[in-house]
């Protein structure tokens, strides 16, 4: 959850800077967003920029990786077709016309689809320089050279505009599909992803995409103001201002499709499916009704526990450096490649991704606290290592394949995919007892006079609270305040809730939740700054990447039977194989995450996984 910044390539990155705390979910989810908060490569940061940058203007990400596994077999048909097609061209007298004119059609499609991919690649291209631009303004650029760096990402944002909005992409897209049947499966998804994301930016009118360009800067800075007053009139008309706008677009990507006649659900799924592809509201719905309903009286015995695990290793006085090369130490343990990426210090931790030859983290650090940094970092390197184990046909030995390089279908896959690959290891790796047993004495090591047991620490690390904010939120009650605020943003969209009414039904559903009062508006309905941003239907994937990350957790320990045995021995290469065989190879060939998941664990995405593994782990640890 920390993946919202870049807006027209940048403006998020400064919201989500000012807004989000240390804790990793808000920062994993945000850096994802951000600069391209996993750069302007991915899949997912793309269809952010896509969907609030300038829409049409700013689709700065095309993929993190280059065309596929089977990235030579793109190109295998269009080859031969060619090579057919010059051998009948040596015995003209004797062909056909009627076979003449299908193989100089085949020829003619083989054409345009190598055509096209060269074009996608070049548009790919010029994203990683937006994206090597972006970190470079948020990690090492001096401060006095912002408005040069403005100049020169805008500079390019138009390049990239004409790049991605050429009308000859989507004439080489109709005349290479006019002989499907030489092209296999990848390419055709390929151009199936590429299709849907022109035709869809080219239904949004420009006008419209001026006014959500420019609406996500002011509101940005109405929601400030009134966060800052602890009051929300003044903020709502604004908020209002983004919900039209943003179904507008909605309605306008749907081709003005027919509505429900008693509410907008259709729009609301559209905008879902910007980050969580192929999820609808009422699958959601479904999901998180049994969330709700197992984990409210589940937290209300935990935190009336007479036995709570004491949070003593967390305190004191811990030196950054240290911190640092701890973090470190650990990213690099559980599989980050430094080898091809870096590790740096900014204000807000994000996963920036050039390519799968480069992906840099960031993370931060405090010296009254050594754990909220390492779970940071822990977090953005789940980020990191899925992105350096995309499919990446640029490195193959094949002419063809590399030749593919860097397509769309090759990059990271939903939001909710992506949450789950860092929450798989922030917290189904990172906060539990065998890693504990491995990290204890490394963090005996790292500090003076730090003399707890594996046991206290993976008690500390657990502890279990009330909290007015999200992003500080432990992993037993973040799941209630992700469907709290899907369910607001869904009713407002569905017309079921007004947006002045937004405080009132936000304080209700926290006292019913969570039993937590909220004193102000600050605390409340304004702590979050994605709905100035338009980034509705956002807010899901990060439990859809929780749930989706227990579900992975469970299947790779029955494939892995020594599993916790490995983790306690500080071995995770075969946990990162298997994540990468599961989930990190497939790209973007999959219609969605349950289609995904059914095809590589048997099922579609399931919470029973994770309501067992927080039912179970919080059980054992406050004795209820």
């Amino acid at each position: 959850m920390g993946m919202f910044s870049k807006r027209t390539i940048l403006g998020l990155v400064s919201i989500l800077a000012s807004s989000s705390s240390s804790h990793p979910c808000c920062t994993a989810a945000f850096s994802l967003m951000t600069t391209t908060s996993r750069g302007s490569t991915t899949a997912t940061t793309r269809r952010m920029m896509t969907t609030y940058s300038k829409r049409t203007a700013t689709r700065l990400s095309r993929g993190g990786g280059s065309s596929s596994g089977n990235g030579g077999a793109l190109f295998s048909t269009t080859t031969s077709a060619t090579t057919t097609t010059t051998e009948k061209e040596e015995d003209v007298s004797t062909t056909p016309n009627s076979a003449k004119g299908d193989a100089a059609d085949t020829s003619s499609s083989a054409s345009s689809y190598q055509k096209l991919v060269q074009k996608l690649d070049t548009i790919t291209q010029l994203s990683r320089v937006s994206a090597v631009l972006g970190y470079d303004q948020l990690v090492f650029m001096p401060s006095a050279a912002a408005s040069e760096r403005g100049a020169q990402m805008g500079a390019l944002a138009n390049i990239l505009h004409q790049q991605q909005t050429d009308p000859e992409l989507l004439e080489l897209m109709d005349q290479a599909m006019k002989h499907s049947e030489t092209l296999d499966t990848d390419a055709i998804r390929l151009i199936e992803l590429e299709r849907k994301a022109f035709l869809e930016n080219q239904r949004v009118p420009a006008e419209l995409a001026s006014k959500a360009a420019s609406l996500s800067s002011s509101a940005y800075q109405d929601w400030v103001a009134a966060k800052e007053a602890q009051d929300f009139t003044i903020f709502a008309p604004t908020l209002q201002t983004c919900f039209d706008t943003a179904m507008a677009i909605a309605k306008a990507k749907m081709g003005g499709g027919i509505m429900d006649d008693k509410n907008n659900n259709n729009l609301y799924d559209q905008m879902l499916d910007e980050y969580e592809m192929g999820m609808s509201q009422q699958r959601i719905n479904d999901i998180f009704d049994q969330v709700q309903t197992e984990l409210v009286p589940l937290i209300s015995k935990v935190l009336n526990s007479p036995t709570p695990p004491s949070t003593k290793p967390l305190e004191g006085t811990f030196d950054m450096e240290q911190q640092q090369q701890l973090s470190t130490k650990l990213v690099q343990a559980i599989g980050f490649d430094s080898t091809k990426g870096r590790i740096d210090v900014s204000v807000h931790p994000f996963t920036s991704s050039m390519s799968p030859m480069d992906v840099r983290i960031t993370s931060r650090f405090r010296t009254t606290d050594w754990y909220q940094g390492l779970a940071g970092s822990i977090h953005e390197a789940g980020h990191a290592i899925y992105e350096q184990n995309l499919p990446n046909s640029s490195t193959s030995n094949n002419a063809a394949a590399a030749a593919a390089a860097a397509l769309s279908i090759d990059s990271s896959f939903t939001m909710g995919t992506h949450e789950s690959q860092s929450l798989f290891w922030e917290r189904h790796i990172g906060l539990s007892k065998a890693f504990w047993k491995y990290a204890t004495p490394l963090l005996q090591e790292t500090f003076d006079n730090f003399e707890y047991s594996a046991d206290e620490v993976y008690g500390a690390v657990n502890a279990v609270s009330k909290s007015l904010i999200r992003v500080e939120a432990d992993e037993l009650t973040y799941p209630l305040h992700v469907i709290l605020r899907y369910n607001i943003e869904k009713d407002v969209i569905s017309g079921r809730l007004s947006v002045p009414d937004i405080p009132q039904r936000w304080n209700d559903d926290m006292e019913q939740l969570l039993n937590v009062t909220v004193p102000s508006d600050d605390q409340g309905c304004l702590q979050d700054v994605h709905w100035s941003g338009l980034a509705f239907g956002y807010f899901p994937t990060y439990l859809i990447g929780a749930i989706a990350a227990a579900q992975l957790y469970h299947y790779c320990q029955m494939d892995i039977p020594t599993m916790e045995q490995q983790i306690e021995s500080g071995n995770f290469g075969n946990i990162k194989s298997w994540l990468t065989t599961k989930v990190h190879q497939h790209g973007r060939r999959y219609e969605s995450l349950d289609a995904l998941l059914l095809d590589q664990l048997g099922e579609e995405l399931n919470p029973k996984y994770f309501i067992e593994y927080l039912t179970e782990k919080y059980s054992d640890l406050y004795q209820i």
